[in-house]
């Protein structure tokens, strides 16, 4: 199973990606945690040991010329990278993870070489591995290729509350939908009322959905600390729900049940 998600900054792409790779992982599935957003954080929330000194791949210089072929201004465009997931990812509790850090650089030209890297790299963990992967990607979905994208088996779009990450969600359906990716849901996070989910239903009509995560004040204040976001019983117990949907198939990926808020 190629799982992405993707969804507006903020939203808490980077939690269900937590709680899901942890949830294949705990039953025992052969686990790749991809972390594909530039803004990494995913091996801190997962409790990965001295998570800020992993190096992003796209850093790794050396790597990226040797294996990109980088001579006179050209490069190969199809790089080996088939050994990249035993020889630099780190392993904790079971999930392998990959931090893959930019595709390129705002106002810094080409970047050619890593883009080059990363793309293949991508490739090879969607198309020629047999492990789950979970993909948490940036608001837009440029780690993906239309080839590598057909692999995804579904893009799930984290949106919260609001009209922002509705209209985000609206624009990685499309550019998803474009490159050729067929099975999308969404998941409502920071749930705190019934009337914020019915507002998440009106406004992703049409989209499969897989369930709601409650908001934890609780865990929030321990993502602004940095802290492995463990402990939150409730949304391990949604989070659950959801893998649950996931290993079942297509005919059991919606949600049905509702959920008890404090004060609702």
């Amino acid at each position: 199973m190629k799982i992405a998600i993707s969804g507006k900054g903020g939203v808490g792409k980077t939690l269900l990606s937590a709680f899901l790779a942890r949830a294949f992982a705990a039953d025992g599935w052969d686990v790749i945690a991809i972390d594909a957003d530039p803004d990494a954080n995913l091996a801190t929330a997962l409790g990965f040991p001295d998570a800020d000194k992993i190096v992003p791949v796209s850093h790794l210089k050396a790597l990226i010329e040797e294996r990109a072929g980088v001579k006179g201004g050209y490069f190969k465009l199809n790089p080996r990278v088939d050994d990249l997931p035993e020889t630099h990812s780190v392993k904790h509790n079971g999930i392998r993870l990959m931090v893959m850090g930019e595709v390129k650089r705002g106002g810094g030209g080409c970047y050619c070489p890593e883009n080059a890297v990363l793309s293949s790299l991508t490739a090879h963990i969607l198309l020629g591995r047999k492990d789950v992967v979970i993909l948490d990607m940036a608001a837009g979905i440029e780690h993906l290729s239309r080839g590598t994208a057909r692999a995804v088996d579904l893009l799930i779009i984290v949106v919260e509350p609001g009209r922002a990450s509705i209209d985000t969600a609206r624009r990685v359906q499309t550019l998803g939908t474009d490159l050729g990716i067929t099975s999308l849901a969404v998941v409502g996070n920071k749930i705190s009322s019934h009337a914020e989910e019915e507002f998440i239903r009106s406004q992703t009509a049409g989209l499969p959905l897989l369930g709601f995560v409650p908001f934890d004040r609780g865990l929030a204040d321990m993502q602004m600390r940095g802290l492995a976001i463990t402990g939150s019983a409730v949304i391990e117990s949604a989070a659950r729900d959801i893998y649950q949907r996931l290993i079942a198939g297509p005919t059991s990926n919606t949600e049905e049940r509702g959920t008890s808020y404090c004060g609702s």
